[in-house]
């Protein structure tokens, strides 16, 4: 099963991005009779210290002088990973041939039946294969959330052939991580977890896992790039690498030279050969705590909707080039509100992290520790600022972003290529604004005009044009008309519950 997806507009833990960003297909595997799934995935930090291995100074003397000394030293400490899950299935009884996935009798048989001519609905059993590695003697293993989620029995198989029941400690599936326990009786062979910041695009990695049910299989290729953005979710950037990796190798290790896990071998490009994503180690090493004792992961929360800055939006406001992440809202009540941070600041670096664009805001912010006091720099009114932010707790309900349905009104495009009129009374349920409020709405966009290629849409409000704040037709009216062809043009709208930015040149 493959999903695709298409972002143009994130709310992600109470920071909502409306980025265009269009997401690379892939495929999170868990393996067996489970398929394939897609992963959203998000960093986190721990409240207290990562209890990490520590390699011993007599680990290697040297790097070894080939791939099979590696895995010779490495492959004690990874596991297979088996899950079973009992599901109901309907058995129909028919003479005649189903129609598919989407058979209509199905639903027939469910009401009048329930579930089938006889009323059953048979237990079948369900599995999947994937991989993990252990982090500690007592049994403590890393895997990926997918490979376990929804199971009722876990079974891991060592490399020495022993086979143990397991138990889920804790699970975050916006990341994608999972801590699984088994009951040895004497100390097992653990992980050492390495530095994933510190490997660059070239290095020998070595993957080693379950593909295919196929134990304890061992591929090799290099890191092919890292701090990759690939859709997965605006919270990590995942390690890129064309050592093979295949159904069952989700939750498995993406080890350096040194015998160090860097990564955890997670998805693969559909649509390619020799294109695999791992999760960076360090994201992973900063939940460990918490889901080592069965805790949520705690995650910061800014109160801002951010967009990407477009070479259109960047002119607008008076920068060289499109850099940092626009605030197209402000929640109320939130730390950016409390700290002064308006609609319309470009962050361009929070902390010590330098912000190209929405995504490094977002991961910056999630890896963030609540209550900490970070500095923020912003671009406004063309200068410089700098404000502390208290950084709030990501609360579980996320705020979602909503799009008003396409307006069916015709007529002809005004200059900007676009048929608008006013907000009445009973538009406002449909738009999600108050009765009272007064402004414009779009109820056509011309065809392959420059506002239409921006992303304006039928049912978007118009709140305003460049910096002329738009409250009746009168307002737009003279606002559009002081444009004239080759000017940028910049559109703050709202759609739906979120509001954005949009520039394009006329």
């Amino acid at each position: 099963m493959m999903r695709e997806r298409k972002y143009s507009l994130w709310t992600v833990l109470g920071l909502s991005v409306g980025a265009a960003v269009i997401a690379a297909t892939l495929i999170a595997w868990g393996g067996g009779v489970r398929g394939a799934r897609s992963i959203e995935l998000r960093s986190a930090q721990a409240a207290q210290a990562v209890p990490v291995p520590v390699r011993p100074a007599s680990w290697f003397a040297a790097e070894p002088k080939s791939f099979a000394d590696l895995a010779e030293r490495v492959r004690s400490c990874v596991v297979n990973v088996s899950t079973s899950k009992k599901v109901r299935r309907r058995q129909m009884m028919r003479p005649f041939q189903r129609f598919g996935p989407s058979d209509p009798f199905d639903d027939f048989f469910e009401k009048f039946f329930q579930g089938g001519p006889n009323g059953s609905m048979p237990e079948q059993e369900q599995q999947s294969l994937g991989s993990g590695f252990i982090i500690d003697k007592n049994g403590t293993i890393l895997t990926n959330n997918h490979v376990v989620s929804q199971a009722d029995e876990i079974e891991v198989k060592l490399s020495d052939g022993r086979t143990f029941k397991a138990d889920v400690l804790g699970t975050d599936e916006k990341t994608d991580i999972a801590v699984i326990k088994i009951k040895a009786e004497a100390d097992l062979p653990t992980a050492v977890l390495g530095d994933s910041k510190a490997m660059r695009p070239g290095e020998w990695v070595m993957a080693i896992g379950n593909p295919f049910g196929l134990e304890q299989t061992v591929t090799v290729g290099v890191v092919s790039a890292v701090g990759r953005v690939v859709g997965g979710g605006p919270y990590a950037r995942f390690i890129q690498t064309d050592a093979s990796i295949n159904p069952g190798n989700s939750g498995g290790p993406l080890f350096n030279m040194q015998g160090e896990v860097i990564g955890i071998n997670t998805m693969i490009y559909a649509h390619g050969q020799g294109i695999g994503f791992a999760i960076p180690i360090n994201l992973a090493k900063s939940e460990i705590p918490a889901l080592s004792k069965g805790q949520k992961v705690t995650r910061g929360w800014l109160g801002v909707a951010i967009q990407e800055v477009t070479p259109e939006l960047a002119k607008s406001f008076g920068l060289k080039k499109a850099e940092g992440a626009l605030i197209a809202e402000v929640f109320r009540g939130s730390p950016a509100a409390k700290a002064g941070i308006r609609r319309g600041d470009i962050i361009l670096k929070f902390g010590s992290e330098e912000i190209d664009g929405p995504y490094d805001l977002s991961l910056a912010v999630g890896q963030t520790k609540p209550d900490a006091d970070v500095s923020v720099v912003l671009l406004r009114g063309g200068k410089r600022e700098e404000v502390k932010v208290g950084i709030g707790k990501q609360q579980e309900q996320e705020q979602q972003a909503g799009i008003a349905p396409e307006g069916k009104e015709s007529g002809k495009a005004d200059a900007l290529g676009l048929v608008v009129r006013s907000i009445s009374a009973s538009d406002a349920p449909q738009l999600d604004v108050p009765a009272t409020f007064r402004g414009v709405v779009v109820t056509r966009v011309e065809p392959g005009s420059a506002v239409e290629r921006s992303d304006v849409r039928p049912g978007d409000v118009i709140l305003e044009i460049n910096d002329a704040k738009i409250q009746s037709m009168s307002d737009y009216t003279v606002a559009a008309g002081k444009l004239k062809k080759g000017d940028t043009v910049r559109l703050f709208i709202k759609r739906g519950k979120a509001s954005i930015y949009l520039a394009f040149v006329l």
